[in-house]
């Protein structure tokens, strides 16, 4: 390996926190017509810094790679509007934001969230990179500025007068690259008594569950709250609350303002997470260390359940099309000679094949036609609104099938 530095505080990282080998990109859904075609595969391998304990992966494709023509929509889950509702409602009552505020969102995708925002007539504005999601942003009237974020987006936003009350980011921090660029972004872009939230995976529960499949290209960065407090204090700012949140298999959101700002006392949520981290051993590098041999064995057990079902005759296929379902079945392996087909809601990927493995993906009608024994979901995250949505296959006997943390039948 060469000299591979931390992105956080610039170290040297020589520490493997698990290597998942080789993978294509996550989002990079392939056309019919580019089937037979070389796809490009990077490195999986994941880095803990020794110094400041940040998890991570090396950089080997662009964000322009990723992200100029995106597949993820965030209006095809319902849960996912829901939470992004109750936020908007919970954000605007506790920092009494009205029409005098002003509310950036960076990543803001198709204008999900910052719809909630417009209706109560608090003007925003959303940055995103992906012209194609903006565009659909723009037509649903939503503000909305196609750009990557970091110092110099700021700097042209505080320019043309968006100093923000509120920035909001949710699943972007761990997408950027240039970490210390981004956050100096939000240093600049705040008003000097303004307020940030970020969401993120969080780093505790994807180790405790076992959530390795959320490893992928677009994820430069795999937050604990121990780690993400540094980030945050080398640029003048500090965590003054969070909260812990179901999404995502387990998330948390950060509150962060100016150093400053005396206005935001840090509350007991922030204090009592990171005694939980320090208790769990955060600070500590042989805490990351012992996670790859978990990754091992769970390959093994899903391998073992999909042979097993191939051998007594039985038909699996797949729900859902997620970023994470593609590390998993790349790792294992899985390919249609173990799972038929999948199928997902976004007719943005219907059409499509899964990228490495090459499994097609129908539109979610397909299971009543095909009626498989088992279905696999893949955003497992979802999978009580999935198993909800999908609860007909019972009328033949199919059963749903979670991989994560472990493989689990449910009848």
């Amino acid at each position: 390996m060469g000299q591979s530095l931390c992105r956080s505080c610039g170290a040297v990282l020589n520490h493997t926190f698990v290597d998942l080998g080789m993978s294509p990109l996550a989002n990079s859904y392939i056309k019919p017509e580019q089937r037979n075609r070389m796809e490009p595969f990077f490195p999986l391998h994941v880095y803990v810094c020794e110094k400041c304990l940040l998890v991570q992966l090396e950089q080997f494709s662009s964000p322009d790679d990723i992200f100029s023509d995106y597949a993820y929509f965030s209006s095809f889950s319902d849960s996912w509007l829901a939470h992004a509702k109750a936020y908007v409602d919970m954000i605007a009552d506790r920092f009494h934001l009205n029409e005098k505020s002003k509310v950036v969102e960076i990543a803001s995708n198709d204008g999900y969230l910052l719809k909630n925002f417009v209706a109560r007539g608090i003007p925003v504005l959303g940055v995103e990179p992906a012209a194609n999601v903006a565009e659909v942003a723009k037509k649903n009237g939503i503000n909305t500025k196609v750009a990557f974020f970091g110092e110099r987006t700021a700097l042209g936003l505080t320019n043309d007068a968006w100093s923000a009350d509120l920035i909001i980011g949710n699943n972007v921090l761990a997408h950027v690259p240039d970490l210390n660029d981004f956050v100096k972004g939000l240093k600049i872009l705040l008003k000097p008594t303004g307020l940030i939230t970020m969401e993120f995976p969080h780093l505790l529960q994807l180790m405790e569950s076992n959530q390795f499949d959320t490893i992928y290209h677009e994820h430069f960065s795999y937050f604990s709250f121990l780690a993400v407090e540094q980030v945050f204090a080398r640029h003048g700012m500090k965590l003054f609350d969070v909260e812990e949140l179901p999404t995502h298999g387990g998330s948390l959101r950060i509150y962060a303002c100016h150093d400053q700002d005396e206005s935001k006392s840090t509350q007991s949520r922030a204090r009592d997470l990171k005694a939980k981290e320090q208790r769990a051993g955060f600070g500590e590098l042989k805490h990351y260390l012992s996670f790859a041999p978990k990754v091992e064995a769970t390959k093994r057990k899903l391998l073992s359940f999909l042979i097993s079902a191939k051998q007594e005759g039985k038909r699996v296929v797949g729900y859902g099309a997620p970023a994470k379902g593609n590390t998993l079945l790349n790792y294992c392996g899985v390919r249609t000679d173990l799972m038929d087909y999948t199928v997902d809601r976004s007719p943005h990927k219907q059409g499509h094949f899964l990228p490495g493995v090459h499994i097609p993906i129908y539109a979610p009608e397909q299971i009543r036609q095909t009626r498989p024994d088992y279905v696999l979901i893949l955003p497992w995250n979802l999978k009580d609104e999935v198993i909800q949505q999908m609860a007909f296959i019972r009328e033949w006997g199919g059963k749903f099938v979670v991989p994560i943390p472990e493989v689990t039948v449910f009848p």
